[in-house]
């Protein structure tokens, strides 16, 4: 198995920058105060987030798919259905949303625990633009109340500047694999995407 670690440049103007303080006052990153000395080359988090809204016919319950990167070699992944039956893409969307920012959260600590230096955010990639507005823009107002615990969990998490998302249209989102079946061409360019081949 082969893993690259080059890290990737993003353009900034896709993860425009905003004042949350008069939404989540000066909310930071927890930090454990425990953590050893951060030592090496700093590693960058890369995260495709997608969801399959109703996608179970028996249940109508919506997927989650999450592929983590460190760097460009892939880390880690997530299938499962969602805990919950949404009544629309967009709260499938933004649970999906919140349950990759637990999991990077959760590797985030990981790795400071191991004393591995962080590159800055990570990068989380959508392909559903009203999630990314509503996640990303502090004036955005949440017009489904039974949203609100992933609402706010996940602007939260960009204004503390854990997280920084941007959206990328659904033929590139390699969360997508992760939600539903795919016809053989588009599984293989996703496929050829996240493997190497050697030789």
């Amino acid at each position: 198995m082969v893993f690259d670690d080059s890290i990737l440049n993003f353009a900034q103007a896709d993860f425009p920058t905003f004042d949350w303080l008069d939404f989540y006052g000066d909310v930071t990153e927890a930090i454990p105060s425990n953590a050893p000395e951060p030592r090496g080359n700093p590693v960058q988090m890369n995260v495709f987030v997608d969801a399959n809204h109703g996608g179970n016919l028996v249940t109508r319950r919506s997927h989650t798919g999450i592929l983590m990167y460190l760097n460009q070699a892939p880390i880690t992944w997530y299938s499962k259905a969602q805990k919950t039956v949404e009544t629309s893409t967009f709260g499938s969307e933004f649970v999906a949303l919140r349950i990759a920012v637990e999991l990077i959260e959760a590797l985030r600590y990981k790795l400071r625990m191991m004393g591995v230096p962080l590159d800055g955010p990570a990068n989380v990639f959508g392909d559903n633009g009203s999630v990314i507005t509503n996640a990303t823009v502090p004036t955005s107002t949440l017009k489904k109340k039974h949203n609100a615990i992933c609402y706010h969990r996940v602007r939260e998490a960009v204004a503390a500047k854990t997280v920084r998302i941007a959206y990328i249209p659904t033929g590139s989102n390699l969360a997508d694999m992760f939600t539903k079946s795919l016809g053989g061409c588009k599984l293989h360019e996703f496929c050829k995407k996240i493997l190497y081949q050697m030789g």
